[in-house]
């Protein structure tokens, strides 16, 4: 039965021409998952938020969106909250709360339920996402992953019929991502609860689809299972933009010119490639290389030395005698789990933490000799998690123009490509384009010394590349990128240099090859798929070649 109709939709921003949905129509049947996906801009965010009344953005609308056979804007109040749950793409925007139990309590309580059946609804759901450990916390003191679980909970007390998620793992590690969304499938699996989620991460969350819907420009590009979409997407060698954002599995069977049914998770990746190199021996993983001893002539652009920082005075230590060397034109990428310290070592490199042990210098000079003035015009600038902190004026246009002049705003507009969206309010924009909003606003005054805190989230694969290939410019042209990242992925194909932080300091640094090859979660789809075959090998497209070149020795 369906439960979710919509019936050719069509949405426009305001002051906008184009329409951000054009004549969508999809019928989704009650206890089905379904994965939007698209390019950043495609529609996909302002499609899920069409299907919460009350997040719906403020537009011209047209055609109609149907609820269990009701028109969604007639719904009562009390069926739209509690029926229709929302997750956020940033956990921090959804808590309400200061305690961890009454975060799960509030929805209950804003409805009016009794104390024991708030009581029961909330000890159910606590055991249900394994939160009695933290049950009485603080929400503040919670690490990215435990916050987003917490906003799920909060979501499912109420019992909804429809959980709709909005990339919800775009801040997460690759292990609380992956835990995250095994959760939403048992949901949907378990409880029959309708799933409607927008991704860009799409490693683990394709293969649990049901039905997939890629949209392109505000239209429905293809809906159909998710095998069905890979195989179409993956002809002719996969070259459609978006492909470049589908699992691994599907990407190394697309390059290596595969045949038969396309593969989707490691598992059946792992058996396509070895089936395909059959009575071929795996190849000697390289040697590792360690980053820290290359010898350069100059001054590290970055230099920390025993850099020791805690929030508080009585508060317990967040970086722990981190040590480090980045140089000037290399791009540095940052890995590791949700608080252990990333965000806050790039806080202190910015001057915006003062450790209270330790020596950090920027190019040769300690941070403390910088003035304001010479520090951020020139020296460091640094996209934090939440691009939102950037954006001061009404349009994209005049938050650029308030960096640098208009010679400056042109180059960096064409170089990001914002020619479309320089009239729109930054926060109508989708996280994507957000980010490369922001981004831009940060190139405008030419840092020596670029931080990134989480630069790829909410961004497409195809500008993902377009992203890489800026900051290969930069970095030839001597500009330091510094990123914190869980794109595993991304930090493969273009980093210089990993370093992996845990419990507050770094624990490894190598070059990505053999960074990667070691690491079992730590490490990319595409490593895991073909580490028994070519255990070094740590993107797809090395995965395909090596694959291509053993089959054709003489090609």
């Amino acid at each position: 039965m369906a439960l979710i109709e919509i019936d050719r939709l069509s949405f426009t921003y305001p002051k906008e021409r184009k329409k951000a949905l054009d004549n969508i129509s999809l019928t989704i049947e009650e206890g089905a998952f379904w994965v939007l996906i698209g390019a950043s801009g495609s529609g996909k965010s302002t499609l899920a938020r069409h299907l919460k009344r009350e997040l719906t953005p403020f537009g011209k609308t047209d055609g109609e969106v149907r609820y269990d056979g009701k028109p969604l804007k007639a719904l009562d109040a009390r069926t739209a909250a509690t029926e229709i749950g929302f997750v956020l793409q940033n956990p921090e925007n959804q808590t309400v709360t200061d305690k961890v139990w009454h975060e799960l309590a509030f929805g209950l309580e804003s409805i009016g339920l009794s104390t024991p059946v708030i009581r029961r609804r909330v000890a159910e759901m606590a055991s249900f996402f394994g939160i009695q450990a933290w049950f009485e916390k603080d929400v503040h003191t919670l690490s990215g992953g435990q916050l987003q679980m917490l906003n799920l909970a909060s979501v499912m007390v109420m019992q909804p019929r429809v959980l709709i998620l909005d990339e919800p793992t775009s801040q997460l590690d690759p292990i609380a991502a992956a835990d995250f969304l095994e959760t939403v499938r048992r949901i949907n699996r378990a409880l029959s609860v309708t799933v409607v989620l927008t991704e860009h991460r799409l490693e683990e969350v394709f293969p649990m689809a049901d039905r997939v819907a890629a949209l392109e420009d505000g239209r429905i590009l293809q809906c159909d299972s998710p095998r069905n979409i890979a195989k179409t997407f993956a002809v002719g060698g996969g070259r459609h933009p978006m492909f470049a954002g589908f699992p691994a599995a599907a990407r190394i069977y697309a390059g290596a010119g595969g045949t038969g049914d396309c593969p989707l998770t490691v598992r059946e990746g792992s058996k396509w490639l070895k089936d395909r190199c059959t009575g071929a021996s795996a190849e000697k993983p390289a040697e590792s290389s360690d980053c820290r001893e290359i010898s350069r002539q100059e001054p590290p652009a970055v230099r920390l030395r025993d850099i020791w920082f805690r929030y508080d005075k009585k508060g317990r230590d967040i970086l722990k005698g981190i040590s480090l060397d980045i140089h000037s034109g290399q791009i540095a990428c940052l890995l590791g789990g949700n608080g252990v310290g990333k965000s806050t070592a790039l806080g202190a490199i910015a001057g915006l933490h003062r450790p209270y042990r330790g020596k950090l210098e920027l190019f040769g000079k300690s941070i403390t000799k910088y003035d304001s003035e010479e520090l951020y015009h020139g020296v460091i600038g640094m996209l934090p998690q939440d691009p939102q902190l950037l954006f001061v004026k009404d349009t994209v246009r005049e938050d650029l123009a308030e960096a640098a002049d208009n010679a400056r705003l042109t180059e960096v507009v064409c170089k990001m490509g914002l020619e479309g969206l320089l009239e729109r309010h930054p926060y109508d924009l989708s996280g994507g384009e957000q980010q490369k909003a922001a981004f831009a606003k940060v190139l405008m005054r030419s840092p020596g010394i670029i931080l990134l805190d989480e630069p790829t989230k909410g961004l497409d694969a195809h500008f993902k590349n377009a992203f890489a290939a800026i900051l290969k410019q930069l970095a030839q042209a001597g500009t330091t990128i510094l990123m914190a990242t869980h794109d595993l992925e991304f930090a493969a194909a273009y980093a210089d240099t990993c370093l992996l932080f845990f419990n507050g300091t770094v624990v490894s640094q190598d070059a990505p090859a053999p960074f990667f090859a070691g690491n079992n979660f730590y490490t990319t789809a595409a490593n895991r798929i073909a580490r028994r075959v070519f255990p070094d090998a740590v993107t797809c497209e090395e995965v395909s070649h090596r694959c291509q070149a053993r089959e054709n020795p003489c090609g």
